[in-house]
């Protein structure tokens, strides 16, 4: 069992399992037991699995009838595990009560360990509201002996309290290989990644590498189109937190990269990130101005429109980000500007957003939309893309602006306190055949 990490009362709640008692009441039935709104976007929202779990609460559709909200985020931690941060806000007569609590999974977890972890630490914080709203018996807790060796005795662990060979560096190291085709087609990728990290109240450093590698071959009616290239890069990332609202640190890159006509790139950029409000509360709203400025040399594959073979250049970038999530949705606005030092002509400025709202009870729209304005490709080849290369987006062509946007809605009305879970036929949907047809589709 891993710590809640709740200043006030962790310690109480340390061990503790939960299981449901009292009677079974029927789905539509809203008295008796708080009705839930559970709201997550991210890793684990696995709903139907804490539908299953927690039991004696109504699991309600629509936040407008719920007598408590959930919100659910999570950040990575250091070690490579993840910390949720579950707020709990009261609605209509409980409109008062704010709860907050939260649980670390550990990197070596599985799905299994990490579910059951957050439906414990669920479970106890909507106990918690049961109990400060008037509810009763609904639960009960028991705490597992603290001198057995079964899940009660885990939890995580401060690197205060172990004997840390690695001094808290983490390696990871991945790899895939694919292959597929038809007849006239055939298509063949290996890739391969890793990553060092070391994460600490201070420092926060970052290591990622890359290699991939590809090779296609197409008939057409003029010949067979071959294409094979291979791209690897190395990222640095060392951040030095010098206050609640203020980083400091440096990015860098060395990197082969034959889609932008980039041979050998190499860059060191050092950078200031401020924070209007303090970084711990990033889980829920965030609202940062990153600001970066250095040289960055270039190798190119072919000559550039420019007459350039290789160049080394100084460029700058400023980016304000403000994202947040409250009970009436989420919503983020991003904008980038950024443009050489030796000509400010040679510029890239992009704004996107997104926003999902829920207007009234039942009803909620959703948008996402982006837009960028360039004018800052020095590197495009002055061969030029062949169409071949254009439909399969193997090379960048010229363009001075780039977009996108989607816009949806979403209604539900209906029965609003079903809690009963089927898990039949998981892997064919609820609606529909799949784009093969029958059998286009697994099952999971």
């Amino acid at each position: 069992m891993r710590s809640l990490h709740r200043s006030a009362t962790s310690a109480l709640f340390l061990g503790l399992a939960l299981s449901a008692v009292g009677g079974t009441l029927g789905a539509q039935q809203g008295s008796g037991r708080p009705n839930v709104f559970f709201d997550c976007d991210g890793r684990n929202c696995n709903s139907q699995y804490y539908r299953t779990e927690i039991t004696w609460v109504n699991w309600v559709n629509d936040q407008a009838v719920s007598d408590v909200h959930v919100i659910m985020a999570s950040l990575t931690t250091g070690a490579g595990g993840r910390e949720y941060q579950l707020d709990f806000i009261g609605r209509g007569a409980q409109s008062a009560y704010v709860d907050r609590v939260r649980f670390q999974t550990l990197p070596t977890d599985t799905d299994r360990e990490e579910l059951d972890g957050l439906a414990h630490t669920l479970g106890l914080g909507m106990a918690r509201f049961a109990n400060s709203a008037g509810y009763r018996d609904l639960v009960h807790l028991t705490a597992p002996d603290p001198e057995s060796s079964g899940q009660g005795s885990r939890r995580v662990v401060s690197s205060q309290e172990v004997d840390d060979p690695w001094n808290l560096w983490v390696i990871r190291l991945n790899g895939s290989g694919n292959i597929d085709g038809e007849e006239t087609r055939k298509t063949e990728r290996l890739n391969g990644s890793f990553n060092v990290s070391r994460v600490t109240p201070a420092w926060k450093m970052n290591y990622n590498g890359n290699l991939n590698y590809s090779r296609q071959e197409f008939d057409l009616d003029d010949g067979t189109f071959r294409d094979a290239r291979t791209d690897w890069g190395f990222t640095p990332l060392v951040v030095y937190s010098i206050a609640d609202h203020w980083s400091i640190g440096f990015q860098g890159q060395v990197a082969r990269m034959t889609r932008v006509n980039q041979n050998f790139r190499a860059e060191l950029t050092p950078a200031v990130e401020f924070s209007v409000f303090p970084y711990e509360q990033a889980t829920r709203r965030s609202l940062t101005a990153f600001y970066k400025i250095g040289p960055a040399y270039r190798d190119y594959i072919q000559e550039t429109v420019y007459g350039e073979l290789d160049e080394t250049r100084w460029e700058e970038s400023i980016e304000v980000e403000f994202s947040q999530r409250q009970t009436w949705g989420d919503a983020g606005v991003t904008v980038v500007g950024s443009h050489f030092l030796h000509d400010f002509e040679r510029n890239n400025l992009s704004l996107r957003g997104d926003i999902d709202f829920r207007v009234v009870r039942g009803f909620s729209v959703n948008a996402r939309a982006n837009i960028a304005w360039v004018n800052d490709q020095i590197y495009l080849s002055a061969q030029g893309t062949t169409d071949e290369e254009a439909l399969l987006r193997l090379q960048q062509r010229g363009t001075d602006f780039n977009y996108g946007m989607s816009v949806g809605f979403s209604v539900q009305f209906g029965s609003i306190f079903n809690n009963v879970v089927n898990n039949r036929f998981r892997g064919t949907g609820e609606g529909g055949f799949g784009g093969g047809g029958f059998g286009g589709g697994g099952r999971n």
